[in-house]
């Protein structure tokens, strides 16, 4: 039996992994398309500020470990899947057959519609190759603008910020992580950054990069200009499907696959960015471009692959972020539900704000900023689907009483033992 693994992430290598764990004898392939060892992304930020070298950033230290697996890599582009003749080709000649398949080739940086975007200077921070060229313009003093104020922009502003840059951050949206945070904790992290030395424009869209003099000036939309030495872009991703055109394989954001993480063709799996798995919260199907969910789908399509049965039943949207010393975190339905209720604490001054929401009585989303003892909690009630019963209108009066309702439900531990 030959697995092959299309994407070197977090996903394939999980998944090789786990193969080899259920079957010793199987062949595994992993095919990757970039000229390094399998490596996360996660990780680059702590490249750029020296934390790491580059091979901090491998998945797996050992130089022999895929080797000592019996996992063979192999370093080209798929140009093309044959589902039905279970071939690919490679686009650096010749082709792989296989008789299971996972597709874990991530995603990619969407370019914006920007006039001159393609511009000396421009990069997005995506791939160790990205890194490499913005190291070498990422020194204390050096202006920097940064396109995009989502989790992966906010990701690589706290790099930027620790490196001594010039920064301004530039966000379409009204708030910063817009994603994953509501008006009030994004305006927070907002004024964080402010409060750091970093200017940042909400609201405000970059309309054109113009390149003079072997520098950059950066036109906003609301009448202002940034020069630049670097513009990095984080505006966003897409899935890697387009190689998938002709293959019969179903796609919409990403691919479409069943509870058991299989497409529409047998024996073909995916996971990780590209997949459009199930969302724990919703039931619906959605492209969740997250490291915890890639290893979960990795696993989960690895099983299936093995010949086991393993269902998935959905992963949870969550999110952790530190924004120059900021910790912030949303888990589930963080946006509220129709019908349900919620409750908020919001000390702007000390930078803290905490948001419970709730369908009945039980708590199917939250958002924290700058309060992390409990964010394991909120996770907890959140994917355990734990019956808060009289503890919500509790919760409702002071959401900080959070861990005292996870003792009283999850270990049946009486209420008076917790009344202030």
């Amino acid at each position: 039996m030959h697995h092959v693994i299309i994407g070197a992430g977090p996903a394939g290598v999980v998944a090789a992994e786990h193969i080899r764990r259920l079957d010793a004898d199987a062949k595994i392939s992993i095919i990757g398309d970039e000229p390094e060892p399998p490596y996360s992304r996660m990780a680059i930020p702590y490249f750029l500020i020296k934390q790491i070298d580059e091979k901090g950033t491998h998945l797996r230290k050992g130089a022999d470990h895929f080797a000592g697996l019996g996992i063979d890599l192999v370093q080209d582009r798929v140009a093309t899947v044959d589902a039905a003749g279970k071939q690919l080709s490679l686009a650096g000649g010749g082709s792989v057959a296989f008789d299971r398949l996972l597709i874990a080739t991530g995603s990619s940086p969407a370019t914006p519609p920007v006039p001159g975007v393609e511009s000396q200077g421009v990069y997005n921070c995506w791939t160790l190759e990205d890194a490499r060229n913005i190291v070498s313009l990422c020194q204390p003093g050096n202006r920097v603008v940064l396109m995009g104020a989502g989790f992966i922009g906010c990701i690589i502003l706290e790099a930027l910020a620790s490196s001594g840059v010039d920064l301004t951050v530039v966000e379409m949206e009204n708030r910063m992580v817009p994603r994953m945070m509501n008006e009030a904790s994004g305006g927070l992290i907002k004024a964080w950054c402010e409060h750091k030395g970093v200017r940042v424009h909400t609201s405000t869209k970059v309309e054109a990069i113009e390149a003079s003099g072997g520098a950059l000036n950066v036109v906003l939309s609301n009448a202002e200009t940034a020069g630049a030495d670097m513009v990095i872009s984080a505006t966003g991703v897409r899935s890697n499907i387009g190689f998938l055109e002709g293959s019969g394989i179903d796609t919409d954001h990403g691919i479409l696959v069943d509870t058991h993480l299989e497409t529409s063709q047998p024996g073909i799996y995916a996971a990780g960015d590209v997949c459009q798995g199930k969302d724990f919260s919703t039931g619906e199907y959605s492209v969740q471009a997250i490291q915890p969910t890639a290893a979960d789908h990795g696993r989960i399509a690895a099983s299936n692959m093995a010949g086991m049965s393993q269902v998935h039943q959905g992963s949870v949207n969550m999110n952790v972020l530190d924004t120059m010393g900021l910790i912030s975190s949303s888990f589930g339905m963080w946006m509220g539900v129709d019908g349900g209720e919620s409750t908020e604490l919001n000390d702007p001054g000390g930078f803290k704000y905490l948001n419970l929401q709730f369908a009945d009585d039980l708590l199917v989303g939250a958002s924290s900023l700058g309060l992390t003892d409990n964010v394991g909690v909120l996770r907890g009630l959140i994917q355990s689907r734990t019956r808060l019963g009289e503890w919500k209108d509790r919760l409702i009066q002071d959401p900080t009483r959070i861990m005292e309702a996870y003792l009283a439900r999850t270990q049946a531990v009486g209420f008076n033992a917790y009344v202030v």
